[in-house]
């Protein structure tokens, strides 16, 4: 497949973005890399030379998603009627790299999250006719042989950190994201700088357990307060952390930084500490519900956000229950709830008591619809309130326009004469389950 192609038909690229944000961060990197080797970005993968597809593995099906693209691919073929080169990326690619090398005899370079940095010669490799995989964990950080950020919005995410040393027993994560490992803070400053420069006014720190970050400099919390100090930067964000990280430090920036918004994803999993310790999470219901109690009494209208699985290995009724109670005890502004699924390798994967999928799939309704009406409460409570919004996208409607409020919610306002990336202050005047609507108060205000 990978023949004699010329450079110039290699001159397009497409990137697709499974799962989680910290994988939308390494896509738009990868994305910075086949750029600055001279390549143009395009929408469309049937117009694309090379396709890279960035897998995520954290979900049921994640191998058949990649799967099924490949096929996708291959039915279609690329703009010049050839077929593309095709890049696996990511998680998946970390995991099962000979599989999808025996599996998809299209796919002409396999590489990992941690090695990506190294894209460029690896396509010019297969482009010389030798398919690649390369899953190795460097010691040597791929952040420091990355190209400058070359596209920026009015929002922003910032990788801190990367890996996990928790080994929760149903997840992936540290065997395809390696141990934590803390970015140096002068990297980070500096690039939060750039992204400024370039029209940044919201950036969210993105890592594995994020709140995990380099205790030796102060952690997070410290990293927050340098970050609130840089002109130009309105709003600060960050996820996912983890609950055994969130010190006494991190909540008090939460009160005490202005620029921090009044929003923690601070996943759970169950509310069953039965279950927990299956899990392995190294928290109980009691320890975790009292971390959210200091993180209220600390800031009051703080948007709290979680994760569940339901259907983990020897889950009873009794145990949902728990997770039911805990969504209403808590009453989470949003929270992403999926069923357990088999991941190879793990020690879930091998317990005995496997719940059957049609138990998952009634209990995972029976979440969400608890899940729903908590997250229509939380935003039926903020009618009223003046509060500023930052401007991301247009709306379905002409004049619309679409922000995020300090608690995450994406609002609707009629705005004609607003841009991207404006702040402004609005009331919110009514509320669905994942939107709000809003008036402007003014017609904008300064970032």
């Amino acid at each position: 497949m990978t023949t004699e192609t010329t450079e110039s038909a290699l001159s397009r690229f497409h990137v697709k973005s499974f799962g989680c944000q910290m994988n939308v961060y390494d896509s738009a990197r990868m994305a910075d890399l086949l750029e600055d080797q001279g390549h143009t970005a395009t929408d469309s993968p049937e117009d694309a030379d090379i396709v890279v597809l960035n897998t995520c593995h954290i979900r049921e099906r994640a191998s058949e998603k990649l799967y099924s693209d490949i096929g996708r691919l291959q039915k279609s073929g690329g703009k010049s009627g050839k077929q593309p080169l095709i890049v696996a990326a990511g998680c998946v690619a970390q995991a099962e790299g000979a599989e999808i090398a025996r599996r998809a005899p299209a796919v002409d370079v396999v590489v990992g999250p941690l090695a990506y940095h190294r894209l460029p010669e690896l396509i010019d490799q297969a482009r010389a006719g030798v398919k690649i995989i390369d899953t190795d964990m460097p010691l040597s950080s791929k952040f420091g042989q990355l190209p400058a950020r070359r596209h920026q919005g009015a929002t922003a995410f910032l990788t801190i950190q990367e890996g996990c040393d928790k080994f929760c027993t149903f997840c992936v994560v540290p065997y395809t994201r390696g141990p934590e490992v803390s970015r140096p803070i002068t990297d980070l400053i500096a690039e939060a700088e750039a992204l400024i420069a370039a029209g940044a006014v919201e950036i969210t720190l993105l890592g594995q357990n994020v709140n995990a970050w380099a205790p030796e400099s102060g952690g997070i919390a410290g990293l927050i307060r340098t970050l609130a100090g840089l002109p130009g930067l309105a709003r600060i964000r960050y996820t996912t952390s983890h609950p055994r990280d969130m010190d006494e430090a991190l909540i008090c920036a939460h009160a005490e930084v202005p620029k921090l918004m009044p929003y923690l994803h601070l996943p759970v999993q169950s509310g069953s500490t039965r279950i927990l310790k299956a899990m392995n999470r190294a928290h109980t219901r009691a320890s975790y519900l009292e971390t959210l109690a200091r993180v209220r009494a600390a800031r009051p209208d703080i948007a709290l956000s979680g994760d569940f699985i339901v259907g983990f290995p020897g889950e009873t009724e009794a145990d949902f229950e728990d997770t039911l109670s805990i969504v209403r005890e808590v009453s989470y502004a949003q929270a992403y709830s999926f069923k357990y699924s088999i991941r190879p390798g793990t020690p879930a994967a091998t317990m005995a008591n496997q719940v059957p999928e049609a138990v998952k799939d009634e209990r995972l309704a029976r979440l969400q619809t608890e899940i729903a009406r908590t997250s229509t409460a939380f935003n039926e409570a903020t009618i009223g309130r003046k509060t500023s919004i930052l401007l991301e996208r247009p709306g379905r409607h002409p004049g619309q326009m679409i922000g995020k409020t300090p608690w995450l919610q994406s609002a609707v306002i009629d705005a004609p004469d607003a841009k991207i990336g404006d702040m402004v202050m609005v009331e919110i005047t009514d509320a669905q389950p994942n939107s709000v609507h809003a008036r402007p108060l003014a017609e904008q205000v300064a970032a």
